[in-house]
């Protein structure tokens, strides 16, 4: 646990949260500015500042807590669809540095999110950034 993460604390029963689901390795909860009724976040026990240094057993567990809760929390809500996301580093808007997965009901025509700009590559670009990341595989 990391001694002033408000998600560690939760974890810990020292700051207040509705929890939707625990088990050995995660722990989910409703978010407290939600962008619709029962989005909710699920976090690794084990305190791990995001993508970029979770083990691998932890980021697991993650997942198949999200895969479990997703389909629960789409039934409950009447949701159209979710989003499931997850934020990394400053740059990728993460604000709480504790790694966590987002799972937000969407209904059709909601409006809410403003979601990604996304653009086109320039002619040749996309096998360049390829190549890159490959090369560090």
């Amino acid at each position: 646990m990391a001694k002033d993460c408000i998600f560690c604390k939760i974890i810990e029963g020292k700051m207040p949260c509705e929890k939707i689901y625990e088990d050995e390795e995660t722990f989910a909860f409703l978010d407290i500015s939600p962008v619709n009724h029962g989005h909710t976040l699920i976090i690794p026990k084990k305190h791990a500042r995001n993508v970029f240094d979770i083990s691998e057993k932890d980021f697991l567990s993650v997942m198949r807590t999200v895969r479990k809760l997703a389909p629960i929390i789409k039934e409950a809500t009447k949701a159209d669809g979710e989003n499931v996301v997850m934020s990394n580093e400053k740059a990728g808007n993460q604000e709480v540095f504790h790694l966590h997965v987002h799972i937000i009901p969407r209904y059709n025509g909601d409006h809410k999110s403003k979601g990604f700009v996304y653009e086109k590559y320039k002619e040749g670009e996309m096998e360049k950034v390829a190549k890159k990341i490959k090369a560090n595989l």
